[in-house]
């Protein structure tokens, strides 16, 4: 089968693609015939050998990510699930090939109403937001500012505070960018670039109430200096390449909750089936912003890497 592997740590240009063994379901484990994969900010620093919570060893295929149609299932599985459409996590690798094998527990599948581009784009960045927007407990009336915006988890969250009722301020970088978060519902759009940004909040909305930061460094210094006493933050993406400064003890003295999330499995799987009902109910809408061959890879992450992308990225098989 096409697949792309990552040999050695290095840039985009270590993804290459290749041949692969075509894989077979075991006891337990269904194939997928791979339509889309999900590209996710997290691959591309495991490419790079960077240091964090979800390492990988090379040789490998990446990807952690799929959606497609199931092609068969091993010994042990019931065979009515040859067929379906569904999305699926790989348990961290093996999602850029043309085939992928899972658990047979760990595929969801595609409600009615809902392409499969679509629930791929939602597979990861919509149970995130869903988890986030819950964890901080987005209420009526509040005063919500998102970073990165105009990105794959961003644009869902700009979506989800908007249908809670809140006053929504769309942040991200540059006027392209800028430009989308309206038609996402963003009551303020603010481009983080400007050195006056978080004044323009300051003055359009007096405080913040909560600030979901996937920028990190001083882009999430100068949101969470936007907070109200009582405030919440929660970080989510450091596309700044770097976390949050924000201590536990500037929150404090500040009078602000440093939201941890901490979900288990079943529950996130309960948000992922939950963003996709929304999804083909026409209630949430996935930004698709582009979209790569399996073998231009490591032109998707270069594209990633350099912020030019908006929304979700998918590989298209």
């Amino acid at each position: 089968m096409r697949a792309v592997w990552l040999r050695a740590f290095g840039g985009p240009e270590a993804l290459v693609p290749g041949p692969a063994p075509d894989p077979t379901p075991g006891p337990g484990q269904a194939l997928i015939d791979v339509a889309h994969a999900n590209i996710t900010f997290v691959e591309t620093q495991q490419r790079s050998g960077r240091p964090g919570p979800f390492q990988v060893t090379p040789p490998l295929i990446p990807g952690n990510g799929v959606g497609g149609l199931i092609a068969a299932v091993g010994p042990d599985v019931d065979p009515a699930l040859i067929g379906r459409r569904v999305v699926s996590a790989t348990g961290g690798s093996g999602g850029y090939a043309e085939r992928a094998v899972v658990d047979a527990a760990a595929p969801i599948e595609v409600p009615d109403g809902l392409a499969l581009d679509e629930a791929v784009a939602l597979l990861a960045d919509g149970r995130t937001a869903t988890m986030l927007v819950q964890a901080v407990g987005v209420r009526p009336g509040d005063r919500v500012l998102v970073e990165a915006a105009a990105g794959g988890v961003g644009s869902l969250l700009v979506q989800l505070a908007d249908q809670a009722g809140a006053q929504v301020v769309g942040v991200a970088g540059g006027p392209r960018k800028v430009d989308l978060l309206a038609g996402l519902g963003a009551d303020l759009a603010v481009d983080y670039l400007l050195p006056d940004w978080a004044d323009r909040v300051r003055a359009a909305l007096g405080g913040i109430d909560v600030v979901f930061d996937g920028v990190g460094g001083a882009v999430a210094r100068a949101a969470f200096d936007l907070l109200a006493p009582g405030g919440r933050m929660v970080s989510f993406g450091l596309a700044s390449g770097q976390w949050s400064p924000v201590s536990p003890e500037a929150a404090t003295a500040r009078q602000v909750t440093l939201v941890r999330p901490d979900v288990s499995p079943a529950q996130l799987r309960a948000y992922t089936q939950q963003v996709l009902a929304d999804a083909a109910a026409g209630r949430l809408r996935p930004l698709i912003g582009q979209r790569f061959p399996l073998e231009r890879a490591a032109d998707a992450h270069a594209a990633i890497e350099a912020r030019t992308t908006v929304g979700k990225t998918l590989l298209d098989l």
